[in-house]
């Protein structure tokens, strides 16, 4: 199996990014409030480019099924691969914050790839054969496929096929009105999809997801820990192993070691704008302990219900051993 690539260390841009996004985290709320589904934040959609057309992902009690699909381009059905990397991740933050802040499943992405990519904070230069192109054959992947979402609710076996979180994806066609390939005229998020957000979704730091932007790991690292920080109820911490660890973000990593190099870098940039969280070195894994979300909860208009999703497995496994110095920011 191909290891990964997905790239978390890189140079002084992306630390400058960072650091700058960590002062104004430490001194100022948010202008604005992104949104992710719960469940997103537990189990991601792949990173890298994955081969098939399934792609299946668990962490204790919940799981994610995506299954590639088609669209029509006015000929025929063109077949699309499965949606990875940070593009579709930024898209659906995007989508979950717009339908939940105007309680809707319309989308608007914009007159055009260009305004889109400018909303997600996203390099628009590059044209049709850089990052035109990625941007837009990621929105058709994720406008394709089919989604399965599968929890284990207080003993109860719950399956929510959402047929996808786009249910209608309509675009022009490639020369109409000066665009170039499909691009959206409208988005639909479907039905089941939105409902659920409304039951299960977790509020995030749009400066932080802007920092983290560059790494599909560093966005799910964080996102996990703003959806599990503030449910970890023992005073003492949860330890998580590696083991634990590698199931839900490295399935795709042969060896625990290789996946550690990947993780531990992409976790300090989070703790750098996620600064309330606690979490130290431990042998064979790591201890968290209980904080404060990234956006507190009194400052946000809340869904239905809160986000409350059962706590991984892990939270009933051993403490560790002994302890290492505490993780370094």
């Amino acid at each position: 199996m191909t290891e990964p690539t997905d790239s978390v260390d890189r140079p002084s841009a992306v630390r400058r990014r960072t650091l700058e996004a960590a002062a104004r985290i430490g001194s100022a709320d948010p202008e604005g409030i992104d949104f992710q589904h719960a469940v997103l934040c537990q189990v991601g959609i792949p990173r890298s480019r994955t081969a098939g057309k399934v792609f299946e992902r668990h962490s204790g009690f919940v799981s994610v099924r995506l299954e590639a699909g088609a669209l029509f381009d006015g000929e025929g059905f063109v077949e699309q691969p499965l949606p990875y990397g940070t593009r579709p991740r930024l898209t659906l933050v995007y989508a979950s914050g717009y339908a939940l802040r105007y309680r809707t499943r319309e989308i608007d992405l914009g007159s055009s790839l260009r305004e889109f990519m400018r909303r997600l904070g996203l390099d628009d230069s590059g044209g049709e054969r850089g990052n035109y192109r990625g941007m837009r054959e990621q929105i058709q992947a994720l406008a394709a496929c089919r989604m399965t979402i599968g929890m284990n609710i207080r003993g109860r076996a719950i399956t929510l096929k959402t047929e996808g979180p786009v249910e209608e994806f309509e675009a022009w066609l490639p020369g109409h009105a000066g665009q170039h390939g499909l691009w959206p005229a409208s988005l639909r998020l479907s039905e089941k999809f939105y409902d659920s957000l409304q039951d299960f979704s977790v509020p995030l730091d749009p400066r932080a997801l802007g920092a983290l932007k560059d790494s599909a790991l560093a966005m799910d690292i964080y996102m996990w820990l703003a959806h599990r920080m503030c449910r970890i109820r023992q005073a003492a911490g949860q330890y998580l192993p590696w083991a634990q660890l590698r199931e839900q973000f490295g399935q795709e990593y042969a060896e625990i070691r290789n996946f550690k190099k990947k993780f531990v870098p992409a976790l300090r940039r989070v703790m750098a704008v996620y600064p309330a969280a606690r979490i130290d070195s431990v042998y064979g894994g790591l201890q968290l302990y209980a904080c404060p979300p990234p956006i507190a909860r009194l400052s946000v208009l809340l869904p239905r219900r809160e986000a409350l999703l059962p706590a991984s497995s892990a939270e009933s496994a051993p403490r560790p051993v002994r302890a290492s110095p505490p993780l370094p920011r």
